[in-house]
C-alpha cells in the first residue's frame, strides 16, 4: 500500500502521522507535484538531518523545542513556519516525542537565490 496522497484534496495531520507510523524513517512523502514535495517529519530524539538541495519550509504540527539554522536559534511551537535556503545547516533540537512537522520542499536544486529568482 502507497503511503502517498497525491490525489486527495486534504492531507489530514492524522492520516499523514498514520502513513508515518508504517515506515521506518523519521519521514514519510505524502504529496508530489511538479518542484513541490509535501512531507511529515518527526524525529525522535536527535534530528539527524543534513542540509538538502532545495529550499524547504517547515510548518511545525505538533509539539514545541528549538530551531537552529546556521548560527541562529530561535523557540517553536505548533503553527509556526520556519525557512531553510539549500544547502544550509539546520537542526530541531530540544524536542520532545510529541513533535511533528510539515515540511515542504520546493523550486529548483541549489534553491531560489535571495529575491525569488532562481
Amino acid at each position: 500500500m502507497s503511503d502517498r496522497l497525491d490525489g486527495d484534496l486534504k492531507i489530514g495531520l492524522a492520516d499523514a502521522a498514520a502513513a508515518l507510523a508504517r515506515v521506518p524513517d523519521p519521514f514519510v512523502v505524502l504529496f508530489e507535484r511538479g518542484d513541490l514535495s509535501i512531507e511529515l517529519y518527526a524525529p525522535r530524539g536527535v534530528d539527524l538531518q543534513t542540509p538538502h538541495s532545495r529550499d524547504e519550509i517547515y510548518v511545525v504540527a505538533t509539539g514545541t523545542g528549538v530551531f537552529e539554522r546556521a548560527r541562529e536559534r530561535v523557540p517553536f511551537g505548533p503553527g509556526d513556519v520556519l525557512f531553510v535556503a539549500a544547502g544550509e545547516e539546520h537542526r530541531f533540537v530540544e524536542f520532545g516525542d510529541d513533535f511533528s512537522t510539515w515540511v515542504l520542499f520546493f523550486g529548483p536544486e541549489g534553491g531560489y537565490a535571495p529575491g525569488g529568482s532562481a
